[in-house]
């Protein structure tokens, strides 16, 4: 994407064992979901995440050849059980790898997604990226110990007070409320948002345009949807960067997430000639 960095899409974020209802475990958390996607967009990708190494780096060999991966070492891995009641989804906290610690150089990158999902960012976001890209889902958690459920909560005082250095924030529908502050710092600064809605359009509100609303890219059987949303973001902020318009971008990244949604697992995510051939004319 660009010479001179070493890495095109940086994400900040724990990489989590989830633990299905029939007991199977599987890696998931944004971090992951997101740099298989930009990696399959073609650009150079690192996971920034915290847990136990061994362990992430067994779960993520099968995309090793795909990106690069930075454990800090930590006694546990997050871990999350989650159960759906019919679309409704839930989840339980087994374990936790505590807060990833960042100090010193700025991450040198074109874009650095923020990707927290259990509260894991520390309280001064990192620094670096030409873009930076913020899915905040994981600072609109409470984390309770060990085997409590996961509940919405109002991002912190810190991360409010951070809002304002987002270039693009990507939110669920379900998430506004308890993000609202966060967002309309965001938005008073300049960053676009975009809002996710299941199978209902996604909204995108970008500096110099009239809302726009994108139908989702609909599949006849969906498979799962566990990293939609994240691929969702990751294409979205890839291409921005690359110069695309709030809508066309829109239109890969709905394209993306509905690809995603055809398999199980990462290894679903599809590539970027796959994304770029079911997209619609542009307008």
């Amino acid at each position: 994407m660009e010479s001179g960095l070493q890495f095109d899409y940086i994400t900040v974020g724990h990489v989590t064992v989830d633990v299905l209802e029939d007991g199977s475990r599987h890696p998931g958390g944004t971090a992951l979901y997101a740099a298989l996607q930009a990696a399959r967009l073609g650009l150079r990708t690192l996971i920034l995440t915290r847990g136990v190494p061994a362990e992430i780096e067994a779960m993520l060999e099968p995309w090793a050849a795909e990106l690069e991966l930075r454990v800090q070492p930590a006694p546990e891995t997050t871990t999350l059980a989650t159960s759906w009641v019919g679309v409704e989804r839930s989840q339980r906290l087994l374990a936790w790898a505590g807060p990833i610690e960042l100090e010193g150089s700025p991450l040198s990158c074109a874009i650095l997604h923020l990707a927290p999902v259990a509260s894991e960012l520390p309280e001064r976001w990192p620094e670096g990226g030409r873009l930076l890209g913020l899915t905040p889902q994981g600072l609109a958690r409470s984390h309770p110990r060990a085997g409590g459920e996961v509940q919405a909560a109002v991002p912190s005082a810190g991360a409010l007070g951070q809002a304002d250095r987002a270039d693009v924030v990507v939110i669920a529908r379900q998430e506004w409320r308890d993000c609202a502050e966060l967002i309309e710092r965001a938005r008073a600064a300049g960053a676009l948002i975009a809002v996710t809605d299941g199978d209902r359009p996604t909204t995108i509100l970008a500096p110099g345009y009239e809302p726009i609303e994108l139908p989702v890219h609909m599949l006849e059987r969906p498979a799962e949807d566990l990293g939609a949303g994240d691929v969702y973001a990751a294409a979205l902020f890839t291409a921005l960067a690359e110069g695309r318009s709030p809508s066309r971008a829109g239109a890969l990244a709905n394209v993306a997430a509905a690809l995603r949604m055809s398999g199980r697992g990462p290894g679903a995510i599809a590539g970027r000639a796959e994304i770029e051939a079911l997209l619609p004319p542009e307008s």
